[in-house]
C-alpha cells in the first residue's frame, strides 16, 4: 500500500517554484494568490532564507509547493490509500484527501500561520534537535532542565526535538549531552512551536476551524496528536486545535502506518526530510521524495518497481512508466473532441475536449488509448479524462 506524507515548515527553500513555472499544476499557484491576497508566486520563486523563514511565509509556501506536486502525481493517476503530514503538513494531506477545499486549506493555514507568528512574538520561544538519544531520555532531559521546555516532535528513532524559553531548551540540551545525546541541533525558528507557549494561537485557530468544517474522506489521515487514521470530519477540528501545543508524535504516525500494510511512502513537496524519516523508523520501507517535475518519471517507475510480477495494474492505482493520465482542468460539462478516436495521435498542448467553456490540452504526447469521461459527463477538477500511451 501507498501513502502520500507531506512535509512542514523548515521544508521551504528559496526558488522552490521555479521548476514548476511552465508546468500544469503552477495553475494552483495563482489560485493561492487569489485565496490568500499574496502573490505566492513570488514567495515560491524570488524569495531569499530569511523572507521564506518567515512562519507566515514558510508555511504558506511549503502548504502550496506540496500540492503543486500532490497535483502532478494526482494526474499520473496516482492515488494513496493513506495520507500523512509533519506538522503543517497535516493540513496538506487534509486538503489532499479533500477533508478541506483548496480554498479552506489556504485559509486555514494562513490563519495558522499568522496567529503562530503572533504567538511567538507574545512569548518568545525556541527549538532544538536531540540527536542520538531515546525519546524517554529527551524527556528526562527536560524534566531535570526545571523549566519551561517540552518535547515538541517524536520525529525517528534518535532524532527528537525540543522547544520552549530559551534558557529551558539550554538547559534541556545540555542534560540531553550529560545523558549521552550525540548532538544538540539550534533550529532556526520563529517560536516553541507545539509546546504551551502557543496555547494563545487556539482560539483563532477554532474560530478559523469553525468556518472550514471539515468533511468526512474515504482516504484515512494519521493525526500528528494520536497517531491514529481518522476519516470523520467532525474529528479535525479538536486535532488541529491541540496539534498547536502538542508534541507532533511522527514516529508513532510512520509505524502506524507500516502496521496498517503501508510500505511504500511517497514524499509530495519540498525537503526530503520526511523520507530519512521513514527510512530511519519503518524497517523495509521503500520511500521517494518528489519535490521538483523531473522526479515525476522517477514516481512512476518507483510505483512500477513496487508491484509484484503478474499484478493487475487498476485504473486509478498504478500506471505503467509508458502511461498518462490528462485531467479536467475545471469543473463542468464534458465535451471531447468528435474527430479524435482511439489509437489517434496526440501531441503535446493539443485540443482534446472541452470542460464547460475551458479547453481541454493534453500536457504529455502519446496515443489515445481511451477517454474515461463520456461526453456531456460533468466531471471536478483535476478528475481524470482520458489516458494516453507514450511512444
Amino acid at each position: 500500500m501507498l501513502a502520500f506524507t507531506f512535509p512542514g515548515q523548515g521544508s521551504q527553500r528559496p526558488g522552490m517554484g521555479r521548476p514548476w513555472q511552465d508546468h500544469e499544476s503552477w495553475e494552483l499557484v495563482d489560485e493561492a494568490s487569489d485565496v490568500a491576497g499574496r502573490d505566492v508566486g513570488a514567495l515560491l520563486c524570488d524569495a531569499d532564507a530569511d523572507e521564506l523563514r518567515d512562519t507566515r511565509n514558510a508555511q504558506l509556501t511549503t502548504f502550496v509547493s506540496s500540492l503543486m506536486v500532490l497535483d502532478a502525481a494526482e494526474r499520473l493517476g496516482l492515488e494513496p490509500s493513506y495520507c500523512a503530514g509533519h506538522s503543517l503538513g497535516e493540513y496538506t494531506a487534509l486538503t489532499a484527501t479533500g477533508a478541506l477545499g483548496f480554498d479552506d486549506g489556504v485559509t486555514l493555514v494562513a490563519a495558522r500561520a499568522a496567529a503562530m507568528h503572533d504567538a511567538g512574538l507574545e512569548q518568545p520561544g525556541t527549538m532544538a534537535a536531540v540527536l542520538g538519544l531515546d525519546d524517554d531520555q529527551v524527556e528526562v532531559a527536560c524534566r531535570r532542565a526545571d523549566a519551561d521546555v517540552w518535547v515538541a516532535n517524536f520525529n525517528a528513532p534518535g532524532q527528537v526535538v525540543i522547544a520552549g524559553s530559551p534558557d529551558g531548551v539550554d538547559a534541556a540540551g545540555g542534560n540531553a549531552k550529560d545523558l549521552g545525546a550525540k548532538r544538540i541541533m539550534p533550529l532556526q525558528v520563529s517560536g516553541a512551536f507545539h509546546t504551551p507557549f502557543m496555547t494563545a494561537a487556539r482560539d483563532r485557530l477554532r474560530a478559523a476551524l469553525a468556518e472550514a468544517a471539515p468533511r468526512d474522506t474515504d482516504v484515512p489521515v494519521v493525526s500528528n496528536v494520536d497517531a491514529l487514521p481518522h476519516d470523520r470530519g467532525a474529528e479535525w477540528a479538536s486535532l488541529l486545535s491541540a496539534q498547536l501545543s502538542s508534541p507532533v508524535r511522527w514516529k508513532q504516525c510512520l509505524l502506524a502506518l507500516s502496521d496498517a500494510g503501508v510500505t511504500d511512502f511517497a514524499e509530495l513537496g519540498p525537503g526530503g526530510v520526511l523520507t530519512g524519516m521513514a527510512k530511519r523508523t519503518v524497517t523495509d520501507a521503500r520511500t521517494i521524495s518528489v519535490a521538483t517535475p523531473e522526479d515525476l518519471d522517477k514516481l512512476i517507475e518507483w510505483v512500477g518497481a513496487g508491484t509484484p510480477a503478474g499484478a493487475v495494474q487498476l485504473e486509478g492505482e498504478h500506471l505503467f512508466a509508458h502511461e498518462r493520465l490528462v485531467v479536467s482542468p475545471a469543473s463542468g460539462i464534458f465535451r471531447p473532441l468528435g474527430e479524435l478516436t482511439e489509437g489517434a495521435a496526440i501531441e503535446v498542448g493539443m485540443l482534446i475536449g472541452h470542460v464547460g467553456d475551458h479547453e481541454v490540452r493534453s500536457p504529455f504526447a502519446g496515443q489515445l488509448q481511451s477517454y474515461i469521461a463520456v461526453d456531456t459527463e460533468r466531471v471536478t477538477a483535476r478528475q481524470p479524462i482520458a489516458w494516453l500511451r507514450s511512444s
